[in-house]
Order: structure tokens, then sequence, then C-alpha cells
């Protein structure tokens, strides 16, 4: 079947066929019975579910489907044999409030060339960041090559096209906070939940407005506490330590220093040039 049908099979009540693509370790969460009462219940009243994003990452497919008044979603994850590793139905919850609230700062894109967005938008099924008021605008970002984040060994964090890649300051600003002496993880599925930033730069913008660049490389910050920055001017580089996986970068705006600060909130980001940093986008920052 066309993967991209697999909602349509939900709502004509072909369930048992949708089914019988789940990966053997996807029904064992799940039976089938289960899977149709779920379906049955999530999509009452919607009457079609349409492709918003269809991506292959690393030899896995990402499809993601919306109902028209965009407060219902479906993921599905397929492996290269075909055969459904994930499937998540996804309700999107809205602040709208936040959503058309931007930075007064307008940021450059913090890096040089072109970068997939993982993670970004207005929607968890687009930033599963956007459920936590302190990330909500969070991104998440990462090189990419013919559909592959790596090339060669896996293991090594050398093997990323992200890893020591030139991070740059978004905007003009003091530096307030650095770490600098955080390990790199050995990718992938090993993250440092301690030290969850891992090595970071935080830049003061004025009114309130404060960029954090995190996860970078063990000792590539060059910049100081204290000293100003013009947007543009490197940072640090892009590295995997704290809670990360895999070489990316983890970029937002926020409304106080401390991220993990009771009340601290993350603000939508005002792109230079109206840039759209949503999830399956390559945004490019140029030469």
């Amino acid at each position: 079947m066309n993967m991209v049908d697999a909602p349509k099979l939900m709502l004509d009540g072909e369930h048992r066929v949708l089914y019988e693509l789940f990966e053997e370790e996807l029904r064992a969460l799940v039976t089938v019975e289960q899977f149709e009462a779920m379906s049955k219940e999530y999509t009452a009243g919607v009457s079609a579910f349409h492709l918003v994003l269809d991506n292959t990452m690393n030899k896995l497919r990402m499809i993601h489907w919306m109902d028209d008044s965009g407060t219902k979603g479906i993921q599905a994850m397929i492996d290269e044999a075909g055969m459904i590793v994930g499937f998540m139905l996804s309700p999107l919850e809205r602040f709208s409030e936040s959503d058309s609230r931007y930075s007064a700062t307008t940021f450059k894109l913090p890096f040089k060339g072109k970068w997939y967005v993982f993670w970004g938008g207005e929607h968890v099924m687009d930033n599963y960041h956007y459920v936590e008021e302190s990330q909500r605008y969070a991104i998440d970002v990462v090189r990419t090559e013919e559909g592959m984040t790596y090339h060669g060994d896996p293991d090594l964090n050398e093997s990323y096209f992200a890893f020591g890649e030139e991070i740059l300051a978004g905007a003009s600003g003091k530096v307030i906070a650095i770490e600098n002496n955080i390990a790199d993880n050995v990718p992938v599925g090993v993250v440092n939940e301690t030290e969850p930033a891992g090595n970071y730069v935080i830049i003061d913008h004025g009114s309130h407005e404060y960029s954090l660049y995190a996860h970078l490389k063990l000792g590539s910050v060059c910049v100081l506490e204290g000293t100003d920055v013009e947007s543009g001017d490197r940072i640090g580089l892009c590295g995997n330590s704290g809670n990360s996986s895999e070489a990316h970068l983890h970029f937002q705006v926020s409304d106080h220093p401390d991220l993990f600060r009771d009340g601290t909130k993350s603000l939508n980001i005002n792109w230079l040039g109206d840039v759209k940093v949503r999830k399956g986008e390559i945004v490019d920052g140029g030469k």
C-alpha cells in the first residue's frame, strides 16, 4: 500500500490492513482490537487527514498528517523494509497567545551553510519542545547530506556532519554565561541528563531576551563571560554534549537566562528575513 494513505484506511475502517504493517515490537505494545478502538475514537468527526510532512532521515521515513481543524495529527515512522516502527495519534494543543508574541530582537541563523530542522514549529508534531513553556520555541538543527546526518561509523562523533561546525551569535549582545568542560557523548543513545545543556553560551540581548546555544563541543567555546559579541561572531563549535544523542545545535530565546527556573518562558523567534524554521525545512545561514 501507499503509506501516505494510512489515515484513509483508518477513516474507512480498514484498521486491520494498516495493523498488518506494524513491526513486531509495535504490535507487542497494542493489539489490533485496541488499535481499532483508539483509532475510531480519535478519528470521530474527522472527514480527512492531509499530508504535512514526508521526509526520510537516516533511512527512517517520517510521515505526518493533520486534520482540517489543525487539532489532530498522526505520525508514522517507516523502516527500510516498509514496516511501521512507530505510529502516534497526536492531539495538537495550541498556545495562540504566545505563538503570536515574537522576540523584539531580530536573529540571524546561528550557523553557516544549510542545516535541517529536526525540531521546530508551533505544535508537538513539529516540535517536541512545544509542550514545555520554558522551551516552547526552541529549535534543534543538524547537518545532512543525501538524507543522512552522518557518514561512516555512527558510533563516532566525527562521523556526524554537524560535529565541529561553527556556531555563531544570532544577534549582538553580552555573553553572560558559558560552560566549556562537558564531555561529548558517544552517539547514539548515550546522553548526559545531569548536565542537559552540555557546553553552552548564553547571550543577553537586552529587553529581557537571552539566547541559548547548547550541546556545544567540549573545549570549543571561544567567548568569555562579560564580553560583547556581534551578530555572526563565532562563539563555539557544534558538539554532542549534554542531553544529546548525536551532534546538533539546540537554540532558543527566553525571557530569563536560567532555562530551568520556574516561570522562564521561551519566546517565539523573530528571524531575519522571516525565515521559516520548522521541522522538515532546510534553512541556509549563508557563507
